[in-house]
């Protein structure tokens, strides 16, 4: 079962759109990129799917997944592509050679070429009544293109096999090539209407004799991009939307279908597969609604195309970059139906609670239709299946649990499918409630000295069956992360312990992750380290006491080197303080900062006074902040005392 458009309207419909015939299975697999793509048709014979390529010359085959498996070159510019009954040989129609090729479905080698002559242009195909029909155009003696049918006889000798001029009086001429359709459950029908934009006529031929007869016609004015036979009805589908009812031998118009679409195909099985917006719709016979909605193309659609037995469908799917894709649809008939699933957002452990949804389709259920619910929860992170459920006949349903665990609750309801609907499931969430338990973390707000080993206990009160804590250290400065340094089960006591050797400033954090009756807990304590520093005095000439102090002796003229070690970080500078003693007190000199190298020293050298009889004292600190980083704590080193002498 086929249907397509003469080549004129697709160049309107699709000027320069290209089509992507995506390939399925491994990355590897081949696909190929078309131009004013023509003649979809598929082939249950082969399991295969044709379309040529108008613009490349090409034939292309993909299996029923849309994979690449055959291509073939050399056809000029086809404007339509037809299958035999038996599905084994496909037609090409080749107008710009004036002939119409047989091709081997198999293998798409050329098998016979039926010429037509100089001047007649075919344009559509279809096959009918163990015969090829064919519409053509030619140049009449009034300078104007005419339409006319033609019919190929595959069991005469290609010379004699082409009959041209078959419509039958009172149709021709038209003024264009016509559309055409035929199907297998009606062999002896041909479908065509002129696809011109003047007044024409939809008929319909007896094929089944030695000349084609009337069955059915009616006038229309409007352009013909689509018509398709319907099987098992005396009707046919116009343009993807419009049915027209044939039996008394004259067209009228009767309920069509509830979206606009130019393209459509309609199979063996009375199934209407409407190319619409950016879907595909599928409508069973006699309904008016669509069972099923495929989400196809992201701007237009093109043709769509029935496999013979009806279990998908094919379409041309338009891209936002002008290109169409080869896209296949299986479960055509299948309505997809709507679950709702409702529960309170929010319940006490251990209460009854209840959940309540809906089942909806376009095609209605069957009476004691039954739903399966599964709850999830920290107890059952597998899922715990609870009693079906059975739906109303408005299709709402509703059930009460109890939740024996606390946190998030999820309760799952599916629909298992049936021989007209899809499978569905849908969930919602309930927060159940839990009780709080403590958690404890010791050091807090502590200072330690550079490289202190410091014993950090957390204590976790009352849980469920969780009794596990982990602890983290995540020491200052953005070069070190975040570490789990201890986690495992608290003793009886309720206690667990982690070793911290302080270094830097730290953070300490403790965590509880809960259990199906006692909420997440998390505690921090953040202890502080300051740094090592040190600094030496050189150049003096002895140590000696002034009082009960201890002091390095420097000549008045020999300028001290001081010498600071401290722990390294990048971009640290330690501040270098001075004071000097003058009747009783020390009085601030000066204070510098010096950078460390990457050693962790610092060298300063303190300019002699000149003088007899002074004296001063030097130190280093880290300061947090100005020092240039803030991984430790401010630390002051001890002051080094100097005198100078004669």
């Amino acid at each position: 079962m086929r249907s397509t458009a003469v080549a004129t309207s697709l160049a309107v419909l699709f000027s320069s759109a290209a089509l992507t015939v995506v390939t399925a299975g491994p990355a590897s697999a081949a696909s190929a990129v078309l131009t004013q793509p023509v003649g979809l048709v598929a082939d249950g014979a082969l399991q295969r799917v044709f379309v040529a390529d108008q613009d490349n010359g090409r034939i292309l085959a993909t299996d029923y997944s849309g994979t690449l498996v055959d291509v073939n070159v050399g056809f000029g510019r086809p404007s339509d592509l037809a299958l035999s009954d038996d599905g084994l040989t496909l037609y090409a129609v080749l107008p710009t050679t004036h002939e119409v090729v047989a091709v081997d479905a198999a293998t798409l080698e050329v098998r016979t070429r039926y010429d037509l002559g100089a001047g007649f242009d075919p344009r559509e195909a279809a096959f009918a009544g163990g015969r090829l029909w064919f519409s053509y155009r030619v140049t009449g003696d009034d300078g104007f293109f005419h339409g006319n049918l033609g019919v190929i006889d595959p069991a005469a000798d290609a010379a004699a096999a082409v009959s041209l001029g078959q419509l039958p009086e009172g149709v021709a001429p038209y003024y264009n090539a016509a559309v055409l359709d035929a199907d297998p459950s009606s062999p002896g029908l041909l479908a065509f209407h002129d696809s011109g934009d003047r007044s024409g006529a939809i008929n319909l031929l007896d094929v089944s004799g030695a000349t084609p007869q009337v069955v059915a016609k009616t006038d229309s004015d409007r352009w013909t991009i689509d018509i398709d036979l319907m099987p098992g009805a005396s009707q046919v589908l116009w343009n993807g939307y419009r049915k027209l009812n044939y039996a008394d031998g004259a067209f009228t118009e009767v309920a069509g279908l509830t979206e606009t679409g130019w393209f459509a195909d309609v199979s063996p099985a009375g199934l209407i597969a409407q190319a619409y917006d950016r879907h595909v719709n599928v409508y069973k016979a006699g309904s008016d609604k669509p069972v099923r909605r495929f989400d196809a193309g992201t701007s237009s659609m093109g043709a769509v195309a029935w496999a013979p037995d009806s279990s998908r469908v094919f379409a041309l799917a338009g891209n936002s970059d002008n290109t169409y894709t080869l896209k296949a649809f299986t479960g055509p008939a299948l309505s997809v139906p709507t679950l709702t699933v409702n529960a309170p957002a929010s319940a006490p452990r251990a209460q009854p609670l209840t959940v309540t949804g809906k089942l909806t389709a376009n095609v209605p259920f069957a009476a004691g239709t039954t739903l399966a619910v599964t709850r999830t929860d920290l107890e059952s992170p597998n899922g715990k299946a609870l009693p079906s459920v059975t739906v109303k006949s408005d299709g709402t349903y509703s059930f009460t649990n109890t939740p024996p665990a606390g946190g998030k609750v999820k309760y799952t309801v599916r629909y298992a499918g049936d021989a007209t609907h899809t499978a569905v499931s849908a969930s919602d969430t309930v927060e159940v409630s839990r009780a709080s338990t403590s958690l404890s973390l010791n050091n807090n707000g502590k200072l330690y000295n550079y490289g202190t080993d410091v014993k950090f206990t957390a204590h976790l009160g009352t849980t469920y069956k969780n009794r596990s804590v982990e602890i983290w250290a995540n020491p200052f400065g953005g070069d070190k992360p975040n570490k789990l340094i201890k986690s495992g089960t608290v003793n009886s006591d309720g206690n667990i312990s982690a070793w911290v050797d302080m270094t830097r400033d730290t953070t300490v954090t403790a965590v509880f992750k809960g259990d199906a009756r006692y909420k997440p807990k998390t505690v921090k304590s953040t202890a502080y380290a300051r740094v090592r520093v040190s600094t030496a005095v050189s150049k003096h000439y002895k140590t000696a006491y002034i009082g009960s102090r201890s002091y390095y002796w420097f000549h008045k003229s020999t300028d001290p080197l001081l010498t600071t070690t401290m722990t390294y970080y990048p971009g640290r500078q330690q501040r270098f303080d001075l004071q000097v003693y003058y009747q009783g007190t020390w009085y601030s000199a000066d204070s510098q900062y010096f950078p460390l190298g990457t050693d962790g020293k610092s060298l300063v050298s303190l300019e002699a006074p000149g003088e007899s009889g002074i004296r001063a004292r030097v130190r280093s600190v880290y300061v947090n902040g100005s020092s240039g980083d803030t991984v430790n704590s401010t630390t002051y080193g001890a002051w080094k005392y100097l005198y100078f002498s004669n």
